[in-house]
Protein backbone atom coordinates (compact mmCIF):
# COMPACT_ATOMS: atom_id res chain seq x y z
CA UNK A 1 0.00 0.00 0.00
CA UNK A 2 3.02 2.37 0.96
CA UNK A 3 3.92 1.58 -2.49
CA UNK A 4 0.96 2.56 -4.52
CA UNK A 5 -0.32 5.45 -2.09
CA UNK A 6 2.19 6.30 -0.32
CA UNK A 7 1.69 5.80 3.03
CA UNK A 8 1.15 2.19 4.71
CA UNK A 9 -2.69 2.59 5.74
CA UNK A 10 -1.72 2.50 9.79
CA UNK A 11 -5.12 2.94 11.77
CA UNK A 12 -7.49 1.23 9.21
CA UNK A 13 -7.04 -2.10 11.02
CA UNK A 14 -6.04 -5.29 9.16
CA UNK A 15 -9.39 -7.15 10.53
CA UNK A 16 -11.70 -4.66 8.93
CA UNK A 17 -13.24 -4.67 5.58
CA UNK A 18 -10.55 -1.54 4.84
CA UNK A 19 -7.80 -3.86 5.52
CA UNK A 20 -8.97 -6.96 4.21
CA UNK A 21 -9.57 -5.24 0.68
CA UNK A 22 -6.01 -3.30 1.01
CA UNK A 23 -4.23 -6.00 1.97
CA UNK A 24 -5.35 -8.18 -1.49
CA UNK A 25 -5.37 -5.19 -3.80
CA UNK A 26 -2.23 -3.63 -2.80
CA UNK A 27 0.07 -7.05 -1.82
CA UNK A 28 -1.22 -8.85 -4.97
CA UNK A 29 -2.11 -6.75 -7.59
CA UNK A 30 0.23 -3.92 -7.37
CA UNK A 31 2.84 -6.44 -6.85
CA UNK A 32 2.50 -8.40 -9.71
CA UNK A 33 5.45 -8.70 -12.63
CA UNK A 34 3.80 -8.51 -15.73
CA UNK A 35 2.81 -4.54 -15.77
CA UNK A 36 5.95 -2.09 -13.93
CA UNK A 37 4.04 0.26 -11.27
CA UNK A 38 4.79 2.92 -13.43
CA UNK A 39 3.00 1.60 -16.15
CA UNK A 40 0.06 0.92 -13.31
CA UNK A 41 0.69 4.77 -12.39
CA UNK A 42 0.62 5.98 -16.06
CA UNK A 43 -3.08 3.61 -16.17
CA UNK A 44 -4.46 5.22 -12.94
CA UNK A 45 -3.81 8.56 -13.53
CA UNK A 46 -5.51 8.08 -16.71
CA UNK A 47 -8.94 6.66 -15.10
CA UNK A 48 -8.64 8.96 -12.38
CA UNK A 49 -8.53 12.15 -14.37
CA UNK A 50 -11.41 10.65 -16.72
CA UNK A 51 -13.48 9.67 -13.54
CA UNK A 52 -13.04 13.31 -12.01
CA UNK A 53 -11.94 12.14 -8.94
CA UNK A 54 -9.22 14.82 -8.09
CA UNK A 55 -8.48 13.76 -4.33
CA UNK A 56 -7.30 10.40 -5.72
CA UNK A 57 -5.53 11.89 -8.28
CA UNK A 58 -3.60 14.13 -6.43
CA UNK A 59 -1.99 11.54 -3.80
CA UNK A 60 -0.78 9.10 -6.92
CA UNK A 61 0.63 12.02 -8.91
CA UNK A 62 2.89 12.94 -5.82
CA UNK A 63 3.59 9.46 -5.06
CA UNK A 64 4.57 9.03 -8.92
CA UNK A 65 6.74 12.30 -8.55
CA UNK A 66 8.35 11.50 -4.88
CA UNK A 67 9.06 7.75 -6.10
CA UNK A 68 11.20 8.32 -9.08
CA UNK A 69 7.86 6.51 -11.26
CA UNK A 70 7.02 9.77 -12.99
CA UNK A 71 9.32 12.79 -14.13
CA UNK A 72 7.85 16.90 -13.79
CA UNK A 73 8.24 16.26 -17.79
CA UNK A 74 6.55 12.93 -18.09
CA UNK A 75 3.80 14.29 -15.71
CA UNK A 76 3.83 17.09 -18.04
CA UNK A 77 3.47 14.93 -21.29
CA UNK A 78 0.59 12.98 -19.48
CA UNK A 79 -1.16 16.13 -19.21
CA UNK A 80 -0.80 17.07 -22.85
CA UNK A 81 -1.51 13.37 -23.80
CA UNK A 82 -5.11 13.19 -21.38
CA UNK A 83 -6.03 16.58 -23.12
CA UNK A 84 -7.06 14.64 -26.06
CA UNK A 85 -9.24 12.30 -24.45
CA UNK A 86 -10.83 13.69 -21.03
CA UNK A 87 -11.16 17.02 -22.10
CA UNK A 88 -10.26 20.62 -21.91
CA UNK A 89 -11.66 20.90 -17.95
CA UNK A 90 -10.17 18.10 -16.32
CA UNK A 91 -7.05 18.23 -18.00
CA UNK A 92 -6.77 21.81 -16.83
CA UNK A 93 -7.30 20.27 -13.28
CA UNK A 94 -4.80 18.08 -13.65
CA UNK A 95 -2.25 20.56 -15.30
CA UNK A 96 -2.87 22.87 -12.00
CA UNK A 97 -2.19 19.90 -9.97
CA UNK A 98 0.76 18.72 -11.36
CA UNK A 99 2.57 22.00 -11.78
CA UNK A 100 1.55 22.51 -7.67
CA UNK A 101 3.48 19.28 -7.00
CA UNK A 102 6.34 19.93 -9.27
CA UNK A 103 7.04 23.55 -7.88
CA UNK A 104 6.28 21.90 -4.22
CA UNK A 105 8.83 18.95 -4.80
CA UNK A 106 11.23 21.13 -6.07
CA UNK A 107 11.44 22.91 -2.98
CA UNK A 108 11.54 20.36 -0.24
Amino acid sequence: MEQAHGEDGVGQGPDGLFGALAERMFSEVWSREVLTCRERRLLLVGLLVGQGMDDALERHLDTALRSGELTPAELRETVVFLTLYAGWPRAARLSAQVEKLICRTARA
